[in-house]
């Protein structure tokens, strides 16, 4: 598919990275207004919200730890940042606003952690690694949107933090199908396995 793999091989990239138990779930964004093509959806964002609906029943069935991350600004709007200078839209993500609300068919369960955030990674500023840290995970499936946003930053800081990362490559998705496509390979060949939801589940079943 890409005609640079060879560089990338000849430069030592794209390592395998094995997974190792005991394994997380992190559902990035799957909110309403990403759902909707007419605020910030699109693309195959649709398609990876259906595909991540087993991979959670999955998950709350193997008793993995579940995170789910939202992006919500106070209703005053004194939290504005860059990113909401490069994305006004951002800020009419609000507490209460349904476009902030995850979609109903992953909503959270009372014991799964939502994160709220004011950036794209759902690390930076939150509780989510101590969070996973005690419960002892060490590699973190990782679904949701958008593929070269939140989901990139995510699974880099992931990383960064000693996690393993494993992104279920149909249970991700984006506004625009070429960065959904770029950066899964350039995570791949950098930051972490990229599986398919069937393959992860198999990977991780023992």
């Amino acid at each position: 598919m890409h005609s640079e793999i060879d560089t990338y091989k000849n430069q030592g990239f794209g390592a395998r990275l094995e997974p190792r138990a005991p394994y997380g779930l992190l559902l990035i964004d799957f909110v309403n207004g990403f759902a909707d093509p007419a605020v910030f959806g699109g693309g195959n964002i649709s398609s990876a919200i259906a595909n991540s609906v087993p991979l959670l029943m999955e998950a709350r069935n193997r008793n993995w730890p579940v995170a789910h991350t939202r992006i919500v600004f106070s209703d005053s709007g004194a939290d504005n940042n860059v990113f909401t200078l490069k994305v006004p839209g951002m800020l009419s993500l609000k507490e209460n606003d349904s476009r902030s609300a995850i979609v109903a068919e992953l909503a959270p369960l009372d014991n799964e952690l939502v994160v709220r955030k004011q950036v794209p990674s759902a690390f930076f500023g939150t509780s989510l690694a101590a969070w996973l840290t005690q419960r002892g995970v060490k590699t973190l499936v990782i679904a949701g949107c958008v593929t070269s946003g939140c989901v990139r930053a995510s699974v880099v800081d992931a990383m960064s933090l000693g996690f393993r990362p494993l992104v279920i490559s149909d249970c991700v998705g984006d506004r625009a199908l070429q960065p959904h496509e770029a950066n899964l390979f350039d995570i791949e060949q950098k930051y972490a396995a990229v599986v398919t939801r069937d393959e992860a589940l198999a990977m991780t079943a023992s």
